[in-house]
């Protein structure tokens, strides 16, 4: 195997990159951003080998503790377990949220060998056994996966005495009823709530 070989290989190592989309990346790469490529390469290796797991929250951080988890200013009493970090980044962005987060980096998946110790639910127990979560806001992705997730994180949160609550599913904000899937309007509909 040539070198051009294994940089089109590495390529295909993200989400998505099929041989073709690979090969069209080392090409570019090679003709038109050798610089870029170069920034790419030493940004990714200090990338890898420095940033890690936040101790309280397992989201990406360059130090033990990420700067949500160190904020003074974050409520404490609110904890809102979330699958990746894109999915914390989203909702961040997205709301006035100003609780802290659990990032469990995937959902239960036994057919895939993910149970909940890869999802590091010993320290979500422990979290919550701290006594100073109130609330847990379960906002996994309504997958099979992601609904027996919430059920299992529900139960937890129960035995500690914290009060378990889900995102709501439904109608997208703007959406027409005739051109929501079947799936999602079902759900919308069986989980209707008093309006206030």
């Amino acid at each position: 195997m040539s070198l051009l070989d294994d940089l089109i290989e590495a390529f295909r190592v993200l989400p998505g990159v099929g041989p073709k989309s690979a090969q069209r990346m080392a090409y570019h790469v090679l003709e038109r951003e050798r610089a870029g490529g170069q920034r790419l390469a030493d940004v990714l290796a200090h990338a890898v080998e420095t940033i890690r797991h936040c101790e309280r929250c397992r989201d990406f951080s360059e130090t033990d503790v990420c700067t949500i988890c160190a904020s003074a200013s974050r409520d404490q009493q609110l904890l809102c377990a979330v699958e990746s970090p894109a999915d914390r980044l989203a909702i961040e962005q997205a709301t006035g949220y100003r609780g802290l987060y659990f990032v469990l980096q995937g959902r239960l998946s036994p057919l895939d060998g993910i149970g909940p110790r890869e999802l590091g639910l010993d320290l979500l127990d422990r979290r919550l056994g701290e006594g100073l979560v109130q609330e847990l806001i379960i906002a996994t992705n309504p997958t099979v996966e992601g609904e027996a997730t919430a059920h299992y994180l529900a139960q937890l949160a129960r035995a500690h005495r914290v009060r378990p609550s889900r995102l709501a599913h439904g109608v997208p904000l703007g959406g027409e009823l005739e051109y929501v899937d079947r799936g999602t309007l079902s759900h919308a509909f069986g989980s209707r709530g008093e309006m206030p």
